[in-house]
Protein backbone atom coordinates (compact mmCIF):
# COMPACT_ATOMS: atom_id res chain seq x y z
CA UNK A 1 0.00 0.00 0.00
CA UNK A 2 1.10 3.12 -1.20
CA UNK A 3 0.83 5.67 1.79
CA UNK A 4 0.80 9.53 0.87
CA UNK A 5 0.78 11.92 3.37
CA UNK A 6 -0.11 15.82 3.31
CA UNK A 7 2.80 18.61 2.04
CA UNK A 8 3.67 19.39 5.58
CA UNK A 9 4.39 15.77 6.46
CA UNK A 10 6.34 15.23 3.87
CA UNK A 11 9.97 16.71 3.13
CA UNK A 12 10.10 20.41 4.53
CA UNK A 13 9.56 22.89 2.07
CA UNK A 14 12.12 25.82 1.62
CA UNK A 15 9.46 28.38 1.75
CA UNK A 16 5.39 28.78 0.62
CA UNK A 17 5.92 28.71 -3.26
CA UNK A 18 4.43 31.91 -5.58
CA UNK A 19 2.13 29.11 -6.80
CA UNK A 20 0.18 28.83 -3.20
CA UNK A 21 0.42 32.15 -2.78
CA UNK A 22 -1.04 32.99 -5.72
CA UNK A 23 -4.00 30.49 -4.84
CA UNK A 24 -4.85 32.05 -1.44
CA UNK A 25 -4.64 35.21 -3.72
CA UNK A 26 -7.23 34.33 -6.09
CA UNK A 27 -9.35 33.21 -3.07
CA UNK A 28 -9.05 36.01 -1.48
CA UNK A 29 -10.16 37.82 -4.18
CA UNK A 30 -13.02 36.00 -5.24
CA UNK A 31 -14.80 36.00 -1.77
CA UNK A 32 -14.47 40.01 -1.63
CA UNK A 33 -15.79 40.05 -4.91
CA UNK A 34 -18.52 37.90 -3.64
CA UNK A 35 -19.20 39.50 -0.68
CA UNK A 36 -18.69 43.53 -1.83
CA UNK A 37 -22.31 44.03 -1.44
CA UNK A 38 -21.82 44.50 2.11
CA UNK A 39 -19.70 47.63 2.33
CA UNK A 40 -19.78 50.28 0.59
CA UNK A 41 -16.48 51.96 -1.12
CA UNK A 42 -16.08 54.68 1.04
CA UNK A 43 -16.39 53.20 4.44
CA UNK A 44 -13.96 50.56 2.70
CA UNK A 45 -11.38 53.67 2.10
CA UNK A 46 -11.52 55.26 5.15
CA UNK A 47 -10.63 51.77 6.75
CA UNK A 48 -7.89 51.51 4.58
CA UNK A 49 -6.79 54.87 5.17
CA UNK A 50 -7.37 55.31 9.08
CA UNK A 51 -7.90 52.15 10.16
CA UNK A 52 -4.98 49.79 8.51
CA UNK A 53 -7.42 47.76 6.97
CA UNK A 54 -5.00 46.14 4.94
CA UNK A 55 -2.30 45.45 7.96
CA UNK A 56 -5.13 43.71 9.84
CA UNK A 57 -6.10 41.68 6.10
CA UNK A 58 -2.45 40.58 6.27
CA UNK A 59 -2.55 39.30 9.72
CA UNK A 60 -5.60 37.50 9.82
CA UNK A 61 -4.40 35.84 6.68
CA UNK A 62 -1.04 34.63 8.05
CA UNK A 63 -3.07 33.96 11.23
CA UNK A 64 -4.81 31.69 9.33
CA UNK A 65 -2.55 29.93 7.61
CA UNK A 66 -0.63 28.97 10.63
CA UNK A 67 -3.76 27.41 12.35
CA UNK A 68 -4.96 25.37 8.43
CA UNK A 69 -1.29 24.37 8.78
CA UNK A 70 -1.33 23.21 12.38
CA UNK A 71 -4.69 21.30 12.15
CA UNK A 72 -2.67 19.58 8.98
CA UNK A 73 -0.05 18.50 10.47
CA UNK A 74 -2.35 15.72 12.37
CA UNK A 75 -3.63 14.06 9.40
CA UNK A 76 -2.68 11.26 7.34
CA UNK A 77 -3.72 9.91 4.05
CA UNK A 78 -3.52 6.75 2.90
CA UNK A 79 -4.36 4.82 -0.63
CA UNK A 80 -5.87 1.56 -0.15
CA UNK A 81 -4.89 -0.30 -3.22
CA UNK A 82 -8.23 -2.62 -3.43
CA UNK A 83 -11.37 -2.42 -1.21
CA UNK A 84 -13.39 -5.83 -0.90
CA UNK A 85 -17.02 -4.57 0.38
CA UNK A 86 -18.16 -8.21 -0.47
CA UNK A 87 -16.64 -9.49 2.92
CA UNK A 88 -18.51 -10.15 5.93
CA UNK A 89 -17.09 -8.36 8.98
CA UNK A 90 -15.42 -11.44 10.21
CA UNK A 91 -13.83 -11.49 7.13
CA UNK A 92 -12.28 -8.43 6.91
CA UNK A 93 -10.98 -9.10 10.90
CA UNK A 94 -9.32 -12.11 9.78
CA UNK A 95 -7.82 -11.03 6.37
CA UNK A 96 -6.00 -8.59 8.93
CA UNK A 97 -4.26 -11.78 10.49
CA UNK A 98 -4.21 -9.96 14.13
CA UNK A 99 -4.75 -11.34 17.10
CA UNK A 100 -8.81 -10.67 17.81
CA UNK A 101 -10.19 -9.16 21.13
CA UNK A 102 -13.99 -9.16 19.32
CA UNK A 103 -17.88 -9.84 20.47
CA UNK A 104 -19.41 -11.85 17.63
CA UNK A 105 -22.20 -9.68 17.90
CA UNK A 106 -20.96 -6.79 17.65
CA UNK A 107 -18.72 -8.13 14.81
CA UNK A 108 -21.64 -8.53 12.42
CA UNK A 109 -23.34 -4.66 13.47
CA UNK A 110 -20.15 -3.55 11.35
CA UNK A 111 -21.08 -1.69 8.06
CA UNK A 112 -19.61 -2.39 4.91
CA UNK A 113 -20.17 1.36 3.55
CA UNK A 114 -21.39 0.20 0.15
CA UNK A 115 -21.08 -3.17 -2.26
CA UNK A 116 -18.27 -4.28 -4.85
CA UNK A 117 -15.20 -4.09 -5.11
CA UNK A 118 -12.90 -0.66 -5.58
CA UNK A 119 -9.65 0.00 -5.98
CA UNK A 120 -7.01 3.23 -4.89
CA UNK A 121 -9.30 4.34 -1.97
CA UNK A 122 -8.60 7.50 -0.37
CA UNK A 123 -8.61 6.85 3.61
CA UNK A 124 -7.77 9.66 6.04
CA UNK A 125 -6.38 9.56 9.24
CA UNK A 126 -6.88 12.52 12.01
CA UNK A 127 -5.44 12.78 15.93
CA UNK A 128 -7.47 14.76 18.59
CA UNK A 129 -4.36 14.47 21.17
CA UNK A 130 -7.10 14.46 24.08
CA UNK A 131 -9.54 12.42 25.54
CA UNK A 132 -13.20 12.28 23.37
CA UNK A 133 -16.67 10.96 23.97
CA UNK A 134 -17.93 8.90 21.22
CA UNK A 135 -20.11 11.97 20.48
CA UNK A 136 -17.88 14.05 20.37
CA UNK A 137 -15.76 11.75 17.89
CA UNK A 138 -18.65 12.20 15.79
CA UNK A 139 -18.54 15.72 15.49
CA UNK A 140 -15.07 15.22 14.76
CA UNK A 141 -15.48 13.21 11.75
CA UNK A 142 -18.47 15.94 10.92
CA UNK A 143 -15.55 18.82 11.07
CA UNK A 144 -13.18 17.02 9.18
CA UNK A 145 -15.69 16.35 6.52
CA UNK A 146 -14.89 12.74 7.17
CA UNK A 147 -17.50 9.71 7.59
CA UNK A 148 -16.59 6.27 9.45
CA UNK A 149 -15.33 3.49 7.33
CA UNK A 150 -14.31 0.27 9.33
CA UNK A 151 -14.07 -1.86 6.01
CA UNK A 152 -11.67 0.69 4.14
CA UNK A 153 -9.83 1.36 7.99
CA UNK A 154 -9.37 -2.67 8.25
CA UNK A 155 -7.78 -2.47 4.79
CA UNK A 156 -5.12 0.31 5.74
CA UNK A 157 -4.30 -1.96 8.47
CA UNK A 158 -4.22 -4.82 6.30
CA UNK A 159 -2.05 -4.12 3.57
CA UNK A 160 0.28 -2.35 5.82
CA UNK A 161 0.35 -4.06 9.09
CA UNK A 162 2.97 -1.93 10.83
CA UNK A 163 0.64 0.94 10.29
CA UNK A 164 -0.90 1.00 13.76
CA UNK A 165 2.53 0.17 15.68
CA UNK A 166 3.05 3.57 15.36
CA UNK A 167 -0.35 4.73 14.27
CA UNK A 168 -2.71 3.02 16.38
CA UNK A 169 -5.97 4.13 15.07
CA UNK A 170 -9.82 3.25 15.44
CA UNK A 171 -13.28 4.24 14.28
CA UNK A 172 -16.76 3.80 15.58
CA UNK A 173 -20.43 3.18 14.26
CA UNK A 174 -23.64 2.37 15.63
CA UNK A 175 -25.95 -0.42 16.31
CA UNK A 176 -29.53 -1.00 15.29
CA UNK A 177 -30.32 0.18 18.96
CA UNK A 178 -28.76 3.39 18.76
CA UNK A 179 -25.29 2.14 20.98
CA UNK A 180 -21.80 3.14 20.20
CA UNK A 181 -19.39 0.11 18.68
CA UNK A 182 -15.97 0.27 17.83
CA UNK A 183 -12.74 -1.61 15.82
CA UNK A 184 -9.48 -0.89 17.54
CA UNK A 185 -6.37 -1.41 15.71
CA UNK A 186 -3.12 -1.37 17.79
CA UNK A 187 0.24 -3.10 18.79
CA UNK A 188 1.04 -4.66 22.58
CA UNK A 189 2.50 -7.31 24.22
CA UNK A 190 4.65 -7.89 21.19
CA UNK A 191 1.47 -8.84 19.16
CA UNK A 192 -0.27 -6.60 16.72
CA UNK A 193 -4.48 -6.74 17.48
CA UNK A 194 -7.70 -5.43 16.21
CA UNK A 195 -10.77 -5.29 18.69
CA UNK A 196 -14.31 -4.90 18.60
CA UNK A 197 -16.81 -4.26 20.53
CA UNK A 198 -19.80 -2.49 22.40
CA UNK A 199 -18.55 -0.01 24.70
CA UNK A 200 -19.47 3.86 25.26
CA UNK A 201 -16.32 4.90 27.98
CA UNK A 202 -14.73 7.30 25.46
CA UNK A 203 -11.29 7.58 23.65
CA UNK A 204 -7.88 8.37 24.71
CA UNK A 205 -5.40 11.31 23.52
CA UNK A 206 -3.41 8.56 21.36
CA UNK A 207 -5.72 7.13 19.13
CA UNK A 208 -6.09 8.35 15.15
CA UNK A 209 -9.43 7.80 13.75
CA UNK A 210 -9.59 6.91 10.09
CA UNK A 211 -12.61 7.45 7.42
CA UNK A 212 -13.65 8.36 4.11
CA UNK A 213 -14.46 11.47 2.16
CA UNK A 214 -18.21 12.07 2.54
Amino acid sequence: MSQNMTPSQTAVLEVMTDGQIDKLTDNIRATLRKTRGRFSAANVQQALERGRLDAKVTTAVEMAVQQAIAEASDIIICIVPRLDRTRTPQQVLDATKRRQYTDSDVVTTMPSGGTGISENVTVEFFKLGKNVSDNKLAKAYEKHGLVPDPYAQAAVNEADPAFADEHPNGTHWKDKDGNWCFATFDRSDGERNVGVSRFDVGWGGGWWFGGVRK
